[in-house]
C-alpha cells in the first residue's frame, strides 16, 4: 500500500481514479476496513465558499466515505483528506437513531436468494403455483413503521414478480397478496405476509417484441441536427464557458450531476448567481393502502444515490447533435475507483425565438433566435428512468427538468373503480403515486448577502383611485427567518419569489434579483401525521430558506434509509435564523402527482417537471441585443 498527496487543478473538479484509491488507502491505514466492510458512499467534500473565494492556494481536497460492514455490524461515517493523505474524522453511527446507510447493490440480488429457500415464501407461491425459478423479487425500501422486531435492523421489503422468460419484463405480472420482510445485515427473512392469492396478469408488457408492438413506422424521415463549426463553448476541466456564461460541472454518486459557481458575464466582469445547484432529494411515495403495498415510499437520492446509477449516454439516442460528454468516476462497493462512461451529455440546441417586432412606424423587422445550453444525466432506480437537464438560456434564464420515464411500478387489478390505482392493462394495475424533487440551490445573486421577497399579483377594488376597477398590482412580502420562508405556491394569484441583493442595485435604484417560478403542482397527499410526512418533510413545502451551512447538504438528512424522521429541512429550520441580507439557500420542491393512464403502459411517455430561475432587475436592460441575426437562415 502506497498513499501519497493527490493533487487537482481545481478545488471542485470532478473525482479522478486515483483520489479514489487515495481514499480506500487512507481509510486501510485507520484501521477502518474489515475483509466484509463496503463502501455505500464516496464524495467530494466540497471547500466553504469563502476558502474558495478568499484563498490563492488549493483548499484542502476532502472525501466522505460511509462505510458498512453488516458482519459486525457497523456503520462509519469518515472523512478523509487525499491531499495531506490522512484521516480527518469518523464517527460509528446508531443506527436505531441516526438511520441506516444507503442500499447496497449486492443486498438486491440477497433478497431474492434469501427468499427463494424461506419455507413460508415457497410455500405461497406453491399456492399460487409458481415455480420459484421465475419469480423476481424487488428489493424495496423499508421506511420506518410499527412493524414489530426492526428497530436497529437493516431491512428490505420484497415484492414479487413473474418473469416468462429471461427477456420477459416482469413488470407485466406482479405477484399480489404477497409481501416479505427482510433482515439483509443478519441474511434473515423476518416475516412473510401472504393475504391470499389473485389472478396474476398475463398480458405481455415486453415493448421491446415485435409481436407487442406491431411493425415500426416507416413514415419518419431524418432530423439533422449539425454544427459544422463545432459547438460554441470551451471546456477546460470541468470549467464550461458558453456565450456569456461560465460554470463548473460536478458529480455526486448520491445527488448526480452539480452545477458550481453559475455566472453570467456582464460590464466586463462574471456576475455570481449559484454557488451551488443539485436536486438534493427526491422521494415517491405511493397513495395504496393494501397492506401490501401501503409502506411504499422510496426515497430515491438519499436511499438509492441515483449518481451510481447513471446511464452510459449513447449519442443518436440519448443525445443529438454535436455532444460532448463527460466521464464520472466513482467509488464501487469495494472502494474502489469505477468510470461511468459518457455520465453526462452537454450541447446547445435551436429554442425558436429569442425576440421579434416588425415595426410599421420605423419600417424595420428583426428577429433573433434564442438558444440553450443543456446539460444533463439519465438514471436508472429499478423501474422507473430519470432525465436531470439543466438549461441555461442566452437572455440569462436558468431552467431545471426532469424527464420521468421508464415503467410504472405494477399491482394486480380486479377491475371496476379502485379509488388508491388505475387499471392499465387488462388486470394489471398501478397505484397511485408522486414524485417530489428537493433542488438545493445555494444563491449568489451578485454577493453572498441575500433576501427572498414573495411576489404575488393582487386586486385593487373599486375607488377613486381606481374608478373603473381595472387596476391590480404586485404585493411583495419580506421573508426575514427561517420560519416565515416555508411557504407554498399560489398559482392562483402567481406567487413567485425574488432572490434579491439589497446591496447591489441597477441603473433604476433597484436591488438586483432572479426570481424563482414554481409549476405549483401539489405537494404530499400524504397524511400530515404520516410516516413519510415525517421523514419526508420537506416535500409538505414548495420553499423553504435557511442561512447557508456547509454541513446542511441534504433536504431529509444525510442517513435517510429507515430514519424515523425530522432530520434535514426540519432539524436545519428549528433554530429559526434570520435569512435577511445573509448567505442563504434555497430548497425548492417540484414533482409530479401519477395518476397511471392505460397510455403509460407498457412503457411510459416522458413526463415533465421542473421550475425557472429568471433575472428581474440583474440586468439593466435586454442582456441579448448584442445576439446576431441568424444570417442566411434568416435574410437569405
Amino acid at each position: 500500500m502506497s498513499i501519497g498527496p493527490v493533487t487537482v487543478d481545481h478545488p471542485l473538479s470532478l473525482a479522478t481514479a486515483e483520489e479514489i484509491a487515495s481514499v480506500r488507502d487512507i481509510l486501510a491505514s485507520a484501521d477502518l476496513l474489515t475483509p466484509r466492510t463496503r463502501f455505500v458512499y464516496v464524495g467530494l467534500v466540497e471547500p466553504d465558499k469563502s476558502a474558495l473565494r478568499d484563498s490563492d492556494a488549493l483548499p484542502d481536497r476532502r472525501y466522505r466515505a460511509m462505510l458498512l460492514d453488516p458482519t459486525i455490524p457497523r456503520s462509519i461515517d469518515a472523512v478523509v483528506s487525499v491531499t495531506h493523505a490522512r484521516l480527518i474524522s469518523h464517527q460509528e453511527l446508531d443506527t436505531a437513531t441516526a438511520g441506516q446507510l444507503p442500499v447496497l447493490d449486492e443486498e438486491f440480488d440477497l433478497v431474492e436468494a434469501l427468499l427463494a429457500n424461506d419455507e413460508r415464501w415457497l410455500t405461497a407461491l406453491g399456492a399460487r403455483d409458481v415455480d420459484v425459478a421465475q419469480v423476481r423479487v424487488a428489493p424495496l425500501s423499508a421506511g420506518v413503521f410499527d412493524y414489530p422486531g426492526e428497530e436497529g435492523k437493516r431491512i428490505l421489503r420484497g415484492l414479487a414478480f413473474l418473469q416468462t422468460h429471461p427477456g420477459d419484463h416482469p413488470w407485466a405480472h406482479p405477484i399480489d397478496g404477497l409481501v416479505a420482510f427482510v433482515d439483509v445485515a443478519a441474511r434473515e427473512v423476518l416475516q412473510v405476509h401472504d393475504h391470499g392469492a389473485v389472478p396474476i396478469p398475463m398480458e405481455s408488457g415486453n415493448f421491446d417484441d415485435p409481436d407487442v408492438t406491431g411493425p415500426a413506422r416507416t413514415t419518419q424521415k431524418p432530423i439533422e441536427i449539425t454544427q459544422p463549426e463545432g459547438p460554441s463553448f470551451t471546456v477546460t476541466g470541468n470549467l464550461v464557458e458558453w456565450e456569456k456564461w461560465s460554470l463548473r460541472i460536478g458529480f455526486d454518486a448520491r445527488e448526480g450531476l452539480t452545477l458550481h459557481q453559475i455566472g453570467f458575464t456582464d460590464g466586463g466582469r462574471v456576475r455570481p448567481i449559484v454557488h451551488r445547484a443539485s436536486i438534493a432529494e427526491m422521494v415517491v411515495p405511493y397513495g395504496d393502502p393494501s397492506p401490501v403495498r401501503s409502506w411504499q415510499n422510496y426515497f430515491d437520492t438519499g436511499e438509492y444515490l441515483v449518481g451510481r446509477y447513471a446511464n452510459a449516454l449513447e449519442l443518436g439516442c440519448d443525445c443529438v447533435g454535436d455532444i460532448t460528454y463527460f466521464d464520472a468516476v466513482v467509488a464501487d462497493e469495494l472502494g474502489n475507483a469505477r468510470t461511468l462512461r459518457n455520465a453526462i451529455c452537454m450541447h446547445e440546441e435551436d429554442f425558436g425565438i429569442l425576440w421579434k417586432h416588425t415595426d410599421q412606424w420605423a419600417g424595420s423587422s428583426e428577429t433573433r433566435r434564442q438558444r440553450r445550453l443543456v446539460i444533463s444525466f439519465f438514471t436508472t432506480i429499478g423501474n422507473y428512468d430519470y432525465g436531470f437537464f439543466w438549461y441555461l438560456y442566452l437572455d440569462g434564464t436558468i431552467e431545471f427538468e426532469v424527464k420521468a420515464t421508464g415503467i410504472v411500478f405494477t399491482s394486480a387489478h380486479a377491475g371496476g373503480d379502485y379509488p388508491y390505482g388505475s387499471e392499465i392493462a387488462p388486470g394489471l394495475g398501478a397505484p397511485y403515486h408522486q414524485h417530489l424533487f428537493s433542488a438545493r440551490l445555494d444563491m449568489t445573486v451578485d454577493g453572498d448577502r441575500n433576501s427572498v421577497e414573495e411576489i404575488e399579483a393582487a386586486r385593487v377594488p373599486i375607488s377613486a383611485q381606481n374608478p373603473h376597477g381595472n387596476a391590480f398590482t404586485l404585493q411583495k412580502t419580506l421573508l426575514r427567518n427561517e420560519t416565515e420562508a416555508q411557504r407554498l405556491a399560489d398559482n392562483s394569484v402567481g406567487r413567485l419569489w425574488h432572490i434579491v441583493n439589497p446591496g447591489v442595485t441597477n441603473r433604476l435604484g433597484h436591488p438586483v434579483a432572479y426570481a424563482l417560478f414554481p409549476e405549483g403542482k401539489p405537494t404530499l397527499l400524504a397524511d400530515p401525521s404520516s410516516s413519510v410526512a415525517a421523514r419526508a418533510a420537506f416535500a409538505t413545502k414548495h420553499l423553504w430558506v435557511t442561512r447557508y451551512d456547509p454541513a446542511e447538504m441534504y433536504a431529509s438528512g444525510d442517513f435517510v434509509n429507515q430514519h424515523p424522521g425530522g432530520s434535514g429541512l426540519p432539524a436545519y429550520v428549528a433554530g429559526n435564523r434570520t435569512v435577511e441580507n445573509d448567505d442563504i439557500v434555497l430548497w425548492h420542491t417540484f414533482g409530479l402527482t401519477h395518476f397511471p393512464r392505460p397510455e403509460d403502459w407498457p412503457i411510459m411517455p416522458v413526463d415533465y417537471t421542473g421550475f425557472t430561475l429568471k433575472p428581474v432587475g440583474f440586468f439593466d436592460r435586454n442582456p441579448t441585443l448584442d445576439v446576431p441575426a441568424s444570417g442566411k437562415h434568416c435574410h437569405g
